[in-house]
């Protein structure tokens, strides 16, 4: 229950919230905080900053003070990875990752949380890669005090499973590669994908274990990524032969080789004829020839998510559609741009 009190009348009085004071372009904060008694000297800049009354909270048994429902809202919401400080500002707690990795944010958890009354939670994009003490997400309760009832409602939909908001690590990964075709295999031409992709590979911090060329031959595609799996690799990536020429056997010497899980073709461009394929559970990523002329592609958006452990099959490709358009911007920001943030 709130009680108001005119300004002049309330030297004496402890401020049951934050007031926050606003300087556009120079300041946003609390002027006074939680907690503060009011004396003579305050009042006028109370009044400047638009605060004629005061209000003194007297709780009732099922209400809820603003900072203390923040406290249960972020418990609720934090999953595995993430870190919060029992310190609410104005009501409001911020998340952070607690360690290296990829967010994972269950959105329907997330909705439903939304949908109740006077609470609030803002991520960022699902799948974005971060950095431990990276800010995630931030949550509040929106009133200065509310019934205490849909708060617990609100922190147990997002404790659902293992919490809303998490953070994977991205697994240190022996990964393959296998560069096709015959004109790379007889040099005729140079190989420009080992270079690229060992460096998307290393930058993860994995590292390449083993490097086969084989020409557009099925059976000796066949044999070097049975080498591969062989030396231990736990990723294979594979380059050439995923187009519609009848040439292009990358994938015929996939299946041979044992897959019995392959995906090709992806809602995403660049990289529509990417593939996905599994054998024994180690993942094969065929990337089409876009991979060399493109900065960002499709691989990019699934990489991080395989090495985090995830298993990425029809469905996950299908979503990529949503935000899977590049606009092939003449100066590349990703990933601060929409590409691959629909999922």
């Amino acid at each position: 229950m709130l009680k108001k009190v005119p300004v002049q009348k309330a030297v004496g009085t402890r401020l049951a919230h934050d007031i926050t004071e606003i300087r556009p372009g120079e300041f946003k904060g609390a002027a006074f905080k939680k907690g503060h008694t009011v004396c003579d000297d305050d009042i006028c800049r109370l009044q400047k900053l638009g605060k004629n009354h005061l209000y003194l909270v007297d709780l009732e048994e099922d209400e809820i003070h603003e900072n203390q429902a923040a406290k249960i809202l972020a418990n609720g919401l934090a999953g595995v990875g993430i870190d919060w400080q029992d310190d609410p500002k104005e009501g409001k707690i911020t998340l952070h990752a607690a360690i290296d990795g990829i967010i994972s944010i269950n959105i329907a958890s997330l909705a439903a949380f939304n949908m109740i009354d006077e609470v609030m939670c803002a991520t960022q994009h699902n799948h974005s890669l971060v950095k431990k003490g990276d800010l995630v997400a931030a949550t509040r309760a929106i009133p200065l005090v509310m019934k205490r009832a849909p708060i617990e409602r609100a922190a147990m939909i997002a404790a659902t499973g293992e919490g809303t908001i998490a953070v994977k690590p991205v697994k240190n990964i022996k990964a393959g590669l296998i560069i096709t075709g015959s004109e790379v295999y007889n040099g005729l031409i140079k190989d420009g994908f080992a270079p690229l992709l060992s460096k998307k590979i290393e930058d993860f911090g994995s590292q390449i274990l083993s490097v086969e060329y084989a020409p557009d031959d099925t059976k000796l595609i066949k044999q070097a990524i049975i080498r591969c799996l062989d030396s231990g690799c736990e990723l294979i990536l594979l380059t050439g032969g995923m187009s519609v020429d009848p040439d292009d056997v990358t994938r015929a010497g996939i299946r041979q080789a044992g897959a019995i899980e392959m995906h090709y073709g992806t809602a995403v461009l660049p990289g529509a004829m990417f593939l996905v394929a599994y054998i024994n559970d180690i993942p094969l990523l065929g990337v089409p020839a876009c991979g060399l002329h493109h900065k960002i592609t499709v691989l990019d958006l699934v990489l991080p998510r395989i090495m985090a452990g995830e298993h990425i099959g029809k469905k996950e490709l299908a979503f990529f559609g949503h935000g899977g358009l590049c606009m092939d911007c003449k100066e590349c920001t990703y990933p601060h741009c929409p590409f691959g943030k629909g999922v």
